[in-house]
């Protein structure tokens, strides 16, 4: 499906670059920035998956969590054909699995009494610095759709959202379910 001979190719050396349906859009265009972000996402969560190794049920869902996310970059860049010659872009199925990972994933935490600060464990760490990357990606996919009025696929949209609160679920899991969470104080410097 993709073929990639060559790396650099000078044809971004204008500050424009190639959406999958061949059109030219500037480099800081909302649309590439919104399936730029979600790479950061995706790179992020391979950092991740540095400390989860040892967890294959952890791992392996994190591991088709970064392929889905390259679905929906295809989607967002237009990319005309997929498997069997349909536009490629993620499913309801696929938010779906997400859903029910954060349920499986919740069932095994205890309540929250308190918003938690980012900490406690590398993974989890870079698990809540992939959910915020995530949010930053889904505002810019909201703002390309309403004030660019350009097409952004629901299941894309609804993916992503669901993605960040998988990425909390999983954070607070990979703190040992939850006891390990750094737990905010509200005032406590004052």
């Amino acid at each position: 499906m993709v073929v990639l001979n060559r790396i650099y190719t000078r044809t971004g050396d204008d500050g424009t670059t190639a959406l999958g349906s061949g059109a030219r859009r500037k480099k800081y265009d909302l649309r590439v920035a919104a399936y730029g972000t979600l790479d950061e996402v995706n790179a992020i969560i391979g950092l991740v998956r540095l400390h989860t190794a040892g967890d294959g049920a952890l791992d392996g869902a994190l591991g088709r969590i970064q392929n889905d996310l390259f679905d929906v970059e295809a989607d967002l860049c237009l990319s005309e054909k997929g498997p069997g010659g349909a536009k490629l872009t993620v499913t309801d199925a696929q938010v779906d699995w997400v859903e029910n990972e954060i349920d499986t994933l919740n069932a095994k935490l205890a309540p929250l009494k308190s918003f938690i600060l980012p900490g406690g464990s590398p993974a989890s760490s870079y698990l809540h610095l992939a959910r915020t990357v995530c949010r930053r990606a889904e505002r810019i996919m909201v703002e390309l759709r309403d004030q660019q009025g350009e097409e952004v696929s629901a299941p894309s949209l609804k993916y992503v959202n669901r993605l960040s609160d998988y990425l909390f679920v999983a954070g607070r899991y990979a703190n040992d379910k939850g006891a390990r969470d750094v737990l905010w104080v509200p005032g406590q410097n004052r």
